[in-house]
Order: structure tokens, then sequence, then C-alpha cells
């Protein structure tokens, strides 16, 4: 069966994840310790334990996802043949996608991951930006909303999740006059969403200048299974492009509707959420509800999707 594999990002973490699926496999485990060695992090003793203060600090979520995401990944190669006809991550997880693809070896994805939060975090002083969800408003509509509320700050569209499902991110000020702004607009709901960091706005732009330094000295080998990336939604065989997309991604939207659709256009029906979670499958079912969507990070959740595979 051909198939997809998902991987979420920031956002899916939370105290305690992935418990059972580590004490089950040694795989999983020894995936957390390749993380954590090459971090300096107890990434282990963060997933089960946080505090979910720690835990949620954009420095210190994107590597425990990385380790998180690439420990699902190694379960279910340790019990399974079956592979993916193609790849793709939400954001942060497109490192763990490339892991997956054999791209990038899952050290230098989490030391990355941890700049990349690092340089977030620094490019946006907490409390100078903002991220929102808007509930029922096309991509034009939106669009437009953040044209007419942003007043010469930034503002813009960044995450197309899912139809009518769009985030927007920017100066926080700017942010909330859209939230004020939304329902007047069109929209059914508009809601803060709990980061201080305005993820792919172009407010990242210092953060992008950090991981192109990073990238830098980091091997990227042309993947094994095609990953369509964020920026684009299209795969590509040339490590130096993908180099360039992961520094773009940073300051660009996540395309995600249209890299569902891709996938889709590439046979795939079946999506796996390779990592903590379900947000990913309860997109991938609004985005095209012909799809099987099933998450992994329970150990019963993987042996139901390794035989659903294998049938």
């Amino acid at each position: 069966m051909s198939f997809a594999m998902i991987f979420p990002g920031q956002g899916s973490q939370s105290v305690g994840m992935l418990q059972n699926l580590l004490t089950g496999s040694t795989a999983a485990q020894e995936a957390v310790a390749t993380a954590s060695e090459a971090t300096g992090l107890d990434i282990a003793s963060l997933m089960a334990d946080g505090p979910a203060d720690q835990l949620n600090a954009t420095e210190m979520t994107q590597p425990v996802l990385v380790a998180a995401d690439a420990a699902v990944w190694a379960a279910w190669c340790d019990q399974t043949d079956a592979r993916p006809a193609v790849l793709a991550g939400h954001s942060l997880g497109e490192y763990p996608a490339l892991v997956a693809a054999g791209c990038l070896q899952l050290a230098d994805a989490a030391r990355l991951a941890q700049l990349r939060g690092q340089a977030m975090r620094d490019a946006a002083p907490d409390g100078a930006g903002a991220m929102a969800a808007v509930i029922g408003l096309d991509d034009d509509g939106v669009r437009k909303l953040c044209a007419a509320q942003a007043e010469g700050q930034v503002l813009e569209a960044v995450n197309f999740n899912a139809p009518g499902q769009v985030v927007i991110a920017g100066d926080a000020a700017a942010v909330e006059r859209a939230i004020a702004a939304a329902r007047p607009a069109g929209a059914r709901l508009a809601t803060r969403i709990p980061v201080s960091v305005p993820a792919h706005s172009s407010l990242m732009r210092p953060a992008a200048d950090a991981l192109r330094a990073a990238l830098a000295d980091v091997e990227l080998v042309a993947p094994c299974i095609p990953v369509i990336h964020n920026v684009t939604a299209e795969p590509t065989d040339n490590p130096e492009q993908i180099r360039s997309w992961l520094i773009e991604q940073l300051y660009n939207p996540v395309q995600w509707v249209a890299s569902v659709q891709a996938m889709t256009k590439r046979g795939a029906r079946t999506f796996l959420e390779c990592g903590p979670g379900k947000v990913l499958c309860g997109l991938s079912k609004r985005i095209d509800r012909s799809h099987t969507a099933m998450p992994l990070g329970e150990p019963d959740q993987l042996a139901a999707a390794i035989e659903s595979v294998s049938n």
C-alpha cells in the first residue's frame, strides 16, 4: 500500500508524551539518547517529566520534538519493513522527515533544531510577536484581513493548515487588531495561540541568518524517500536546494494544504502521523475526507498502522 508519513512540529508536545512507546522500544530510546547527546539536554527527562514551562520554551521544544518524531520513526523501522512512498513535516517536522529520508543525520537535526529555537527566540523578544488561528475565512480573506490590520507593522498569513483554517503571525499589536476584526470580516473564530514567537513571518529573517550559518557546516545528501517541503509543496533531490528551503522556511508560510495535496497526487491515501499527538491526522482529514489518517504515538496505534499498511 502506498502511504505517506507526516511529522508534527511545535505544538504537539506534552509532558509525558510517548512514554508507553519508549518503554517498549529500545530503538526509540536510542533515538532519544542520540538527540540528547548531540544537544546536551536530558530529552528523556523533559519528555517524561517536563516541567511544562521548560518543555514549552521554544529552544527546548524544538530539539525535544525532533527527538520524539525520530523515536517514533525508529520504532516503526524496528517493527516493520514497510516504508512510506512520500514524507512531509509540518514546520519543525520537516527536520525529522529529512532524517527519515536519510538526508540529514539525527544528531545534526537535533542540534539544528536547538539553534533554530534559540535563533527564533532571539529574533523576537518575548511579547513582541504573536500568532493566532483564524477559522472560517478562505485564504484570500485572511490575506485581506492581514493587509487591512497591519497598519505599517508585520502581519502575515503563515500556516495554510486546512481549508478555512489559517494561522497568522506578526507584531503582537497587529495580531490583536486582526483578532478583533476577524469576526466582522466573516471569520467564525479568531484566537491567539499561546506562543510568543511569530513563526514563519518576516520577523524571523534574523533567525534565518543564524540558521544559514549553522547549515553551512552540516552534511545533507539526496533523500532516499521524497520529502515534500513546506515552502514549495514540492520535493527535490538536490541537497543545496534542501538547504536553501530550510532557511527560507523560517520566514515563509507553511503550505500544508498544498503539501498534503502533493502527497495525494503521488498516490498516498493513508497518512501516518509519526510523532506525539494527532494534530496532523485531523488536518489531513479536513483537507481530503477520503484520506485514512492514523497516529503512531502509542504502541497499539503503531501496531494497528503496521497491520493496516501491510494488508
